[in-house]
């Protein structure tokens, strides 16, 4: 996969806030489709923090500063400068710098960084041109270190990741449990990545990607009840699918819950809360929440 084009328009700006940096990163990853955008946040010498997009396309300029302004604040929305550069293959040069990320006994990583995991961890390698969205950000790596937890004491068998993505966390509960696992994505394009994703870390015969908007699939009922749910969205599609969620799962099922920013996670803990579902741990990352709840009902 290649992200070369015949010109790349690029925004940037300078903060003196590292969380509010990675709030930034998050926020537009978040936002932009991989292949549209790459976005990265690295420390200056003089401890400033330079946060730069590069786009396929011209962005829309209105949004990218109201983005990062519900992020990082006005004043460094105003600071953003828009230009074009040179063509070259902008998302591989925007993650050159990235390294193996931790969470517990998974690593995701690189292809150029695979002979580097250590052969005690479960390494979830995703190509430089679909990295964004994964470990790199603190909804992800939140979640894996909530699966590592709940699975130290604890093998469930019918496991969903409900808005896979690049499919990292499917990849994750397949490696560690060996089990099928059964995986969605509102996206068609993530489905396609996430598959192969699955099958270039060798997991491609036990993840299910399926196309499907919320619970409407007839998947879920067949595969359901479920042991245990990942889902890696936003606070309110979160907030929106606890009812249906909250039907689709067994008696004392875990959901491990992320794409949230910390002061939305009452609000959706509530929601769960209602349906159910009580919060078991809670734990926070650059500014972003993630949390693994227990089915009590």
């Amino acid at each position: 996969m290649t992200s070369t084009t015949p010109a790349t328009h690029r925004a940037g700006f300078a903060i003196g806030d590292e969380a509010a940096a990675k709030r930034v990163v998050d926020v537009l990853t978040e936002t932009f489709f991989e292949g549209q955008a790459a976005i990265a946040a690295f420390e200056r010498p003089d401890g400033l923090w330079d946060v730069t997009a590069y786009f396929a396309d011209p962005p829309d300029r209105v949004l990218v500063r109201e983005l990062v302004a519900n992020a990082a604040g006005a004043e460094a929305a105003g600071s953003i400068a828009f230009d074009t550069v040179e063509a070259k293959d902008w998302v591989k040069a925007t993650l050159e710098d990235l390294v193996p990320v931790p969470a517990g006994r998974f690593v995701v990583h690189g292809q150029h960084d695979r002979d580097r995991i250590p052969s005690n961890k479960l390494g979830i390698e995703i190509e430089a041109a679909l990295a964004f969205g994964t470990g790199h950000h603190g909804t992800t790596r939140g979640c894996l270190l909530l699966l590592d937890h709940a699975l130290k004491a604890w093998r469930p068998r019918r496991v969903l990741d409900l808005g896979t993505g690049t499919g990292v966390l499917a990849i994750a509960a397949a490696k560690a449990l060996h089990e099928n696992i059964l995986a969605s994505d509102i996206d068609p394009l993530s489905v396609a990545v996430a598959r192969e994703n699955a099958r270039a870390n060798q997991t491609g015969h036990l993840v299910e990607m399926i196309h499907a908007t919320g619970f409407a699939a007839p998947e879920f009922a067949q595969r359901g009840p479920f042991d245990l749910v990942l889902a890696n969205i936003l606070a309110n599609p979160l907030r929106q699918l606890a009812t249906p969620m909250a039907r689709h799962l067994a008696p004392s099922a875990l959901v491990i819950l992320s794409g949230l920013l910390t002061h939305q996670a009452a609000g959706v803990i509530a929601a769960y809360r209602d349906r159910g579902l009580v919060p078991v741990r809670h734990l926070r990352i650059d500014g972003w929440s993630s949390l693994l709840l227990r089915h009590v009902k």
